[in-house]
C-alpha cells in the first residue's frame, strides 16, 4: 500500500547502483574494470568545493579515479575507481521529477562514467537505450 512506501536507505540505494551497473553494457562497464560504487548521503565539502558547488543538493554524483584507457604501465598503485551516487540530492531531484528512480540512478551512473571517459552526450543516450 502506498502508505508503507519509503525513500530508500543507504544500503538500499547502493544495492540499486550495484544492480544497476551489472545490467549496463558489457563493453561501457570493462572501460571502469573494477570500480567500487558507493552511496552516501551528500557530497563532503571538500567535494562541494572542488566542484564549485552552489549547494549540497547540486551534485547527484561523482566519478573519482583513472580510467584504463589513461593509465599506464609506468603509473604508481592508486585508489580503485569510485562512482559516488548522493541519495539526497537524488531523492529530492526524484520528487521534482516524472521519472522512475531507478532511471536516475541509472542515468547518474551512466553519465558519471561516461563523462569521466569523455563521451558525447549522443554515446551516452545510446548506451542508456542499450540498457533498457
Amino acid at each position: 500500500m502506498w502508505t508503507e512506501l519509503k525513500a530508500p536507505s543507504l544500503a538500499e540505494m547502493e544495492a540499486m547502483a550495484h544492480e544497476t551497473f551489472e545490467r549496463l553494457p558489457e563493453h561501457f562497464r570493462k572501460m571502469c574494470e573494477g570500480v567500487v560504487i558507493r552511496v552516501d548521503d551528500f557530497p563532503t565539502e571538500e567535494v562541494l568545493d572542488e566542484m564549485e558547488a552552489e549547494s549540497e543538493f547540486d551534485l547527484l554524483g561523482l566519478f573519482q579515479g583513472t580510467g584504463l584507457p589513461f593509465r599506464s604501465n609506468d603509473d604508481l598503485p592508486r585508489l580503485p575507481n569510485m562512482i559516488w551516487l548522493y541519495r539526497r540530492p537524488i531523492l529530492d531531484y526524484w520528487a521534482e521529477h516524472d521519472e522512475s528512480l531507478g532511471h536516475i540512478v541509472r542515468h547518474v551512473l551512466i553519465h558519471e562514467i561516461g563523462h569521466h571517459f569523455g563521451m558525447s552526450d549522443d554515446d551516452m543516450e545510446a548506451i542508456e537505450a542499450a540498457a533498457d
